[in-house]
């Protein structure tokens, strides 16, 4: 079986073509490579670790005590919810269909794996997987949006509209074949698929839901920083398979990525830690995993196209740029995106979606871009490709929002806030005293 493939743009010697990178299958009869799909299946328990526990411990450590149980539980029940509706609809809307907007169902319920179905060199049982994850961890960023204060049917109801109605449709138009594909959108592992559209949502989910009460003046500091600390090094951890996983294969452009990745992640690390030392007189644990996260989605839609300058540039740019707009958000125009999702990761992946065009070129140690194509009209690509990702996801997630708004309500009610969610919502503790 062939299915559609567009935009193929070869970037040097053995690397993965960059439509490829988390793309539709291209080959049924590909031969399948046992060291690739070792890797992708190590990838795929990497990206799922990110969810469960990574980044709901990370979460959970920036609340309030009394609701660390609803935000582990927002993960848990996300990262099954997604799951079933990528089988039943999700992969086949985002990667089956030749329309340039809109994928279709010839795949639902992956009826056309098999045993032997191929995607390159890996089954495409294992790419379907891999696929899986990203659709589990990108609606789970926006739970820190709404965290303390929204209502856990309303939470599954719009994460699951959202993965179908604006998840899918993005994937499709840069990973799918779609027309961003067309155009030659360069996003290796999720800038513009993930990290733009999680942060868009996150900051309508906050203006639409609304503030915490006491925000900005008497909101509690995060009760556990140790949490927080060990939730973001599993998600460092997880984002090699994240985006080392991305070339969908392992050889040379799996290894940059990885490295790269890891550069990113500690030079934006220190900036965060260094501007607030400079600013208070002391660094902070939070701090500084905070720029670890805005330095790995900075680079996270660059990480197979650049060379090791450009892992230093996107740290460096993503550490600065994520802690400017976490000030402006939070302290300046005080929206209630609680933990600064679309501060740290739609401004890191859209920053690092518009840099990518100039940062793959040899002279800054990348791959280069495809023949005739300058960085000029790659930036332009680039731009438009966030802009339109952007706007789609903004206007899909408040209408989403809207409807179910008025169907069952999005906020737990007023004494159920102030109790907390852990007991409000479900009836448990996180912690007992004695």
């Amino acid at each position: 079986m062939q299915f559609p493939f567009s935009a193929i743009q070869r970037l040097g010697t053995g690397l993965i073509a960059a439509s490829l990178v988390a793309s539709p299958v291209f080959a049924a009869d590909s031969a399948i490579d046992s060291g690739d799909t070792a890797w992708i299946l190590t990838a795929t328990a990497l990206v799922l670790l990110m969810t469960l526990p990574g980044l709901a411990l990370f979460y959970a450590g920036l609340v309030q005590s009394k609701n660390i149980v609803s935000v582990l539980m927002h993960h848990f029940a996300i990262a099954a919810l997604m799951s079933i509706l990528w089988v039943i609809a999700g992969y086949s809307l985002a990667f089956s269909g030749d329309g340039a907007w809109f994928g279709d169902l010839a795949n639902s319920f992956m009826s056309n794996i098999s045993l032997d179905s191929a995607s390159g060199t890996i089954p495409e049982s294992v790419f379907a997987a891999f696929q899986m994850t990203f659709a589990i961890i990108t609606p789970a960023l926006i739970i820190g949006a709404y965290v303390e204060r929204m209502k856990f049917a309303a939470i599954l109801l719009f994460s699951a509209v959202w993965l179908l109605a604006v998840y899918a449709p993005v994937t499709h138009w840069v990973w799918g074949g779609g027309i961003m594909a067309e155009w030659g959108v360069l996003d290796f592992a999720g800038g513009i698929v993930v990290h733009a559209t999680a942060g868009t949502a996150a900051l309508v989910c906050a203006l639409v839901v609304g503030k915490r009460r006491g925000f900005p003046t008497s909101v509690q500091p995060p009760h556990s920083p140790v949490l927080t600390m060990i939730g973001a090094s599993m998600l460092w951890i997880g984002w090699f398979g994240f985006n080392g996983g991305s070339a969908l294969g392992a050889g040379n452009s799996a290894g940059m990525a990885l490295l790269v990745t890891h550069i990113a992640a500690a030079t934006a690390s220190l900036v965060w830690m260094f501007i607030e030392w400079f600013r208070f007189g002391r660094p902070s644990l939070v701090g500084i995993v905070t720029g670890m996260v805005a330095g790995l989605a900075t680079v996270t839609p660059a990480s197979g196209f650049i060379g090791v300058p450009g892992g230093l540039i996107l740290g460096l740019a993503g550490g600065v740029a994520c802690y400017v707009a976490v000030d402006l958000i939070r302290v300046r125009l005080k929206i209630d995106d609680s933990l600064d999702v679309f501060a740290v990761h739609g401004v890191g992946g859209i920053l690092g979606s518009l840099l990518v065009a100039y940062l793959a070129l040899p002279a800054f140690g990348g791959l280069g871009l495809t023949d005739g194509v300058t960085a000029g009209s790659q930036f332009m690509v680039q731009l438009a490709s966030v802009a339109i990702t952007v706007l789609w996801t903004g206007i899909g997630s408040y209408v989403i929002l809207k409807v179910i708004g008025a169907l069952i309500g999005l906020r737990v009610d007023q004494q159920d806030e102030i109790e907390g969610l852990d007991l409000s919502q479900h009836g448990e503790r996180g912690y007992h005293n004695g």
